[in-house]
């Protein structure tokens, strides 16, 4: 069969579980990662929605068991809103997987197209699709893709911006992914497996100097911080 029409088949007859419940736990799950608690300012900002919008969401997923919420504090998922969040990026970046290894689409584009999929992908479906993508254990762009219960494997490795001069090591991942963050790691070829070594820091919070496959770039402290790897000198 076709990959399209594959694809269309899998994504038929599903009625979503709430999309944006969905995209309220799988951010703040992104924006946890060695962060602890999470502002809702922040939370807000992420989503594009107001900050009084996202406390009455918070309260809500507070209310269903999903989040804890501390004020001025921030918040946390607990156990059922981890797993609930993982469940969704496991389908967000199986999806990654199937639509730049089978369709051939742009790795910098396949983000946002997952986007949309996650949400409409019932979990028999996604199984099947783990299966026939013979069960990748990352997504095109370095992170790993959480088991069926949710479980996601430890990671090792470091922000480029946690680096200091004389460090290197190999790019693993982009996280969190944006189109904006992986249309500039694309168009610099900043990619999972490339080598890279850090060559000094601008004074006053300056650019990074790394040479990343060869190629000497300025990386500002924002953008380095969403790039990951593991350094072979540590």
């Amino acid at each position: 069969m076709p990959a399209a029409l594959a694809l269309q088949e899998l994504t038929v007859k599903h009625e979503p579980f709430d999309e944006s419940v969905e995209m309220y736990l799988k951010t703040a799950s992104e924006l946890s990662v060695g962060n602890g608690r999470v502002p809702i300012s922040q939370l807000a900002d992420r989503l594009g929605v107001s900050a009084v919008s996202a406390t009455e969401m918070v309260h809500r997923l507070c209310d269903q068991g999903y989040l804890d919420h501390r004020p001025y504090k921030g918040i946390t998922l607990t156990l059922d809103g981890d797993q609930r969040a993982n469940r969704i990026i496991r389908r967000h970046r199986l999806w990654e997987c199937f639509l730049a290894d089978y369709l051939g689409l742009a790795w910098q584009q396949v983000h946002d197209y997952a986007c949309e999929m996650e949400h409409a992908t019932p979990s028999e479906v996604v199984d099947a699709l783990a299966e026939f993508l013979g069960q990748p254990q990352t997504c095109p762009h370095g992170n790993p893709i959480p088991d069926p219960n949710g479980e996601i494997a430890s990671l090792d490795d470091t922000a480029l911006c946690d680096w200091r001069e004389g460090d290197s090591g190999v790019i693993t991942r982009l996280h969190p992914e944006s189109l904006l963050l992986l249309d500039y790691a694309a168009s610099q070829n900043i990619k999972p497996g490339e080598s890279v070594i850090c060559e000094g820091t601008a004074p006053f919070h300056g650019p990074m100097m790394m040479k990343i496959g060869g190629k000497s770039l300025a990386l500002g402290q924002e953008i380095a911080a969403h790039i990951f790897g593991t350094r072979a000198n540590v």
